[in-house]
């Protein structure tokens, strides 16, 4: 399928990158740190209503653990985002997914300062994306599922291919990647300008 001439092609867009990290339900969160324990801010993200916690866990695999940044608020299922040489390292299984399409994901062990949780499924490489409010997309006529290949600046630059478009009345536009990308591209800071290349619409 060949991309189409599009008003958003061109179109520049702030790339932002995360770290492995862990959005937990109230049960988990409950088991990890304590029954009504209250988390620690450490600062607001770049989209409305969701903030990192001063707070971490152990993610535990098959081959090893590393500690990572428990993300707010608490969800319907605990979700641990990975990039592919994360679990490589840990020995867990990374596959692509959107966010909250957990079924028959990667599984962990969650390790915190009052308990521990053995995740059956629920690990993913969190499938690149743009986030985008309703306003914004109706201007660039792009639409909720849309997919894109955008230009990723830096020292090496790279261009990535399949950057899912979710739309949101509070979503703020940027493109998110995991640090494997950023590295690849040799980005050294957030929030670096890239580009819309090609824009291939979503088919019924």
């Amino acid at each position: 399928m060949n991309p189409v001439e599009h008003p958003a092609t061109g179109h520049d867009v702030r790339i932002e990158y995360s770290a492995r990290h862990v959005h937990l339900s109230q049960e988990h969160q409950d088991i990890l740190f304590g029954a009504g324990y209250q988390m620690t801010q450490l600062k607001e993200l770049s989209q409305t209503g969701q903030y990192a916690y001063e707070e971490k866990v152990i993610i535990k695999g098959a081959k090893g653990q590393a500690e990572a940044r428990v993300l707010g608020p608490c969800r319907k299922q605990t979700q641990v985002e990975l990039a592919f040489s994360d679990g490589f390292k840990l020995g867990i299984e990374t596959p692509v997914r959107v966010s909250g399409d957990l079924a028959g994901t990667g599984k962990c062990e969650l390790i915190g300062p009052k308990g521990s949780v053995e995740l059956s499924e629920g690990v993913i490489n969190d499938a690149r994306h743009l986030h985008i409010s309703d306003k914004e997309a109706e201007t660039l006529g792009l639409k909720n599922g849309d997919t894109l290949s955008v230009r990723v600046p830096g020292a090496t630059p790279i261009t990535v291919h399949d950057v899912a478009v979710r739309v949101h009345p509070s979503f703020r536009m940027n493109i998110h990647l995991d640090t494997d990308e950023a590295n690849a591209a040799s980005l050294s800071e957030q929030g670096a300008t890239g580009s819309i290349v090609d824009v291939w619409p979503k088919t019924a």
